[in-house]
């Protein structure tokens, strides 16, 4: 989105709530509505931030959670917080679209939709490593982990697990990096071994 100043997405329901929450929460500048051969369409401008090198880069970030194939439900407990906070969650819930906060205050969870958040000047993407134990191995390199806290996540092996082929089977402990814009997934980065657990 960095080089895009407008936006045009399909009217839906959906999607004209998900743009009411974006304009609130102040991460587009306006909205407009427009036909074309009989199709409605909304037509986003999108807020820019000038850099020192005279370019403007788009605030907006922008990450699908759930999909048709896979759909990703939570309870108000246990939404992520996408940065400490300062980005936001949009949820589909029982009583309409609306954001993570929202969903906290009201105690109702829902179908996570995506998750949104601005970039600002000199933020680097910052990520957080757990301890946790693989509870179940899933298709294609995928474990379900549960942390220390006990929230469960999905994990990935890569780097030199993958090219040193480290076996990892349910009932290893395992050290998992996960970053602070989906904290429902993660990147296992070493397996525990058992000396190393006592130590």
């Amino acid at each position: 989105m960095d080089r895009k100043v407008t936006v045009r997405i399909a009217s839906t329901n959906i999607t004209e709530n998900i743009v009411k929450i974006l304009l609130r929460e102040g991460f587009i500048e306006n909205v407009r509505k427009h036909q074309e051969s009989n199709k409605y369409f909304l037509v986003l401008t999108l807020r820019h931030r000038r850099n020192r090198k005279g370019t403007y880069r788009t605030i907006l970030n922008l990450k699908r959670i759930s999909r048709p194939g896979l759909r990703i439900y939570s309870n108000y407990q246990r939404i992520p917080r996408i940065l400490g906070g300062m980005g936001i969650v949009i949820l589909s819930t029982s009583r309409g679209i609306m954001t993570d906060r929202e969903a906290r205050l009201e105690r109702i969870g829902g179908e996570i939709l995506c998750y949104i958040w601005g970039v600002l000047p000199g933020m680097k993407e910052q990520k957080w490593i757990h301890e946790g134990l693989i509870t179940e191995s899933l298709p294609n390199g995928m474990f379900r982990v549960r942390l220390d806290n006990e929230n469960m996540i999905l994990g990935y092996v890569s780097g030199k697990i993958r090219r040193s082929f480290i076996r990892i089977l349910p009932g290893d402990r395992v050290k998992i990096e996960v970053s602070r814009y989906d904290s429902t997934k993660g990147r296992i980065i070493y397996r525990i071994r058992n000396k190393d657990s006592n130590n």
